[in-house]
């Protein structure tokens, strides 16, 4: 039974779709789940299935300008590598998977309320609401193919992602890592500048 809430779209393992993608998108193929290890000394992401089965994980560089990620499936095989642009006035992102495909993740400003992230290099969309945490992933013929939904209050810092086009599969992981990277920077971003506004004030 998918939950309740159709503001927030988070479920956990064997919960089922969330009522409302199931509304406006009817029956994922499945779902997978993410969770960070946060007092590692490495950034690492689990991302589980139904059963919390490992089914990728995405390991990063402790210390790196460029926020270095790559991304294994529980063979241990790569998948992707994931960098972000050093200084830009967009957030950015790029991405490079191991079959060669290569694309970049550019967000020219955070809105309040509604944010779109272009894919550039595949024609996708990524939308999200940052309020509900919540992101929808849209094709370039603007059918949907995966639905993100944040955890609120988790320091495990949790995420859930229903797939409805599966043959995109390690796609979609590589982009939900990096949302995740983007997520945290920009709270790292905010959390900085709000203690340098106290600073000054003081």
């Amino acid at each position: 039974m998918g939950t309740f809430s159709k503001l927030h779209r988070f479920h956990e393992a064997g919960q089922g779709a969330n009522v409302k993608n199931m509304d406006q998108f009817g029956t994922p193929a499945y779902s997978l789940y993410t969770s960070t290890k946060v007092f590692t000394l490495h950034h690492h992401i689990d991302i589980t299935d139904d059963n919390k089965n490992v089914v990728y994980q995405a390991r990063s560089k402790f210390i790196s300008l460029h926020d270095k990620t790559d991304l294994y499936n529980a063979s241990g095989e790569h998948v992707a590598h994931i960098q972000r642009k050093l200084i830009s006035l967009h957030e950015r992102h790029y991405i490079t998977m191991e079959d060669g495909l290569s694309f970049e993740l550019s967000n020219e400003l955070f809105h309040i309320i509604k944010d779109v992230t272009n894919i550039v290099g595949l024609g996708w969309q990524l939308r999200g609401n940052i309020l509900a945490l919540n992101f929808e992933l849209y094709d370039k013929d603007g059918s949907i193919i995966a639905v993100i939904g944040q955890k609120m209050l988790s320091i495990h810092d949790k995420y859930c992602i229903d797939i409805y086009k599966p043959e995109y599969e390690q796609i979609i992981i590589a982009i939900l890592v990096t949302l995740q990277h983007m997520i945290r920077d920009r709270e790292a971003a905010s959390s900085s500048s709000s203690s340098g506004s106290s600073s000054s004030g003081n």
